[in-house]
């Protein structure tokens, strides 16, 4: 391939605009009933474990689908994948709407939506290497990881506001409406891939699927990399769930719970776009891996113990803040590390390893004290982060973002 035949577009950030909407809404899908757990089981007369479900079973979908959908990213291609994957978000999402007043019901739409989210959340990587050469590739990846974030929160906060002027229903059918939006937008102005590649062949050339996956197992630290995203999205997953049962033995409303949860998806938006963009400017990964997992410990101590609203405020700003900023540097260092393994099959392993994590939503509620304090928990999640801190201590940069700062360097 002659040097001229790769080529940055401009149009990239239209692909990306698109794709950051799908994932926008099928966050708000997910979230919707974390902070409203009291009101949803009081209107649906069942259990708060039973409303837990309806996020949770976003998680146990992903198990079972993460490779196949990997597999289809990485052979079907990137626009027809998730396109697919949007459009069975918005056939559920409204559905969910309009047969919003029975459980059952709304339990399995929320199924469907749940098979439709790995498209989306399998794709971070592949839309990154489609389209933006290697030295904007983590700052593409974090823009996805606020998309999914600003979605969670808006979910956070807005349901528990909506639901004191209208129906569950009648929210949950705007919120299937919004979805149908984003995904007609995703179809009419993605595209697979630009005219020409945006980087040199070298960092284009990819393995099968199948010897892909054979690589990653082969790969110790991308086993530890799995291990991070386990108890990373694992204790953010169980978080996000339960807050408003969190706070609530406090005395807290689920308002209050909305906002906190809220502000702890605004720390997690700044933190994706602040810290992967650092990490692409110094072409550094692991150093910025370590910062987030060690600034994410006071914020979960915190929320472990603050009877403070302000306290928990700052608690899970913090947290969420350094947190969740782990998670787009950790998918493109593990894109880095494993190339020319697929970034669908790297992606969706890890995806899968974070989903894995709903285990500890059921550990957090069986491990709840009979006044209904999750301290127990957090506090065990705080030791599962010192673990990561240890394994990351023992990660080195990959070949590929270490060429690439050599290549950065003014000559002469």
């Amino acid at each position: 391939m002659p040097p001229n035949s790769y080529k940055i577009y401009g149009y990239r950030w239209s692909v990306l605009a698109v794709f950051v909407f799908v994932n926008l809404t099928i966050q708000i899908l997910w979230i919707t009933f974390a902070a409203i757990t009291l009101p949803a089981a009081q209107y649906y007369g069942v259990s708060d474990l039973q409303i837990g479900l309806l996020s949770m079973v976003f998680m146990i979908a992903y198990i079972p689908l993460s490779l196949p959908v990997s597999w289809l990213i990485d052979t079907w291609g990137l626009y027809k994948s998730v396109s697919l994957g949007a459009l069975l978000m918005a056939v559920f999402g409204v559905l969910r709407g309009l047969l919003g007043e029975s459980y059952p019901a709304v339990l399995l739409c929320t199924i469907g939506i749940a098979i439709s989210q790995p498209f989306m959340m399998n794709s971070w990587t592949k839309v990154a290497a489609k389209w933006f050469p290697i030295e904007e590739r983590a700052t593409a990846v974090g823009l996805a990881a606020i998309a999914n974030f600003t979605g969670t929160g808006i979910g956070l906060v807005l349901t528990p506001i909506l639901i004191e002027s209208r129906s569950i229903p009648s929210v949950l059918l705007g919120y299937g409406v919004a979805a149908a939006l984003s995904a007609v937008l995703f179809i009419l102005f993605a595209r697979e891939a630009p005219p020409t590649p945006p980087c040199p062949p070298e960092l284009e050339e990819r393995a099968l699927m199948l010897d892909g996956l054979r690589s990653l197992v082969k790969s110790r630290p991308f086993w530890m990399l799995m291990a991070l995203f386990l108890v990373g999205n694992g204790t953010f997953n169980g978080i996000s769930t339960w807050i408003e049962s969190i706070v609530r033995p406090r005395g807290f409303t689920p308002t209050e719970a909305g906002i906190l949860g809220g502000l702890l998806l605004l720390g997690a938006v700044l933190g994706a776009a602040i810290l992967p963009a650092l990490s692409d400017r110094a072409h550094k990964r692991v150093p910025y891996l370590l910062l987030g997992m060690l600034g994410a410990i006071p914020g979960l101590i915190g929320l472990a113990f603050a009877q403070s609203y302000w306290l928990l405020i700052a608690s899970v700003f913090t947290y969420g803040f350094f947190m969740v900023s782990t998670a787009p540097i950790g998918y493109q260092y593990a894109a880095e590390l494993t190339f020319p393994v697929p970034e669908g099959t790297s992606n969706g392993m890890l995806t899968l390893a974070g989903q894995v994590s709903v285990v500890f939503i059921y550990a957090m509620e069986a491990l709840k004290s009979p006044d209904g304090s999750f301290t127990i928990s957090l506090v065990m999640m705080v030791g599962l982060i010192l673990v990561n801190v240890a394994l990351i201590t023992r990660l080195r940069e990959s070949k590929m973002i270490s060429q690439a700062a050599v290549q950065s360097q003014p000559a002469g």
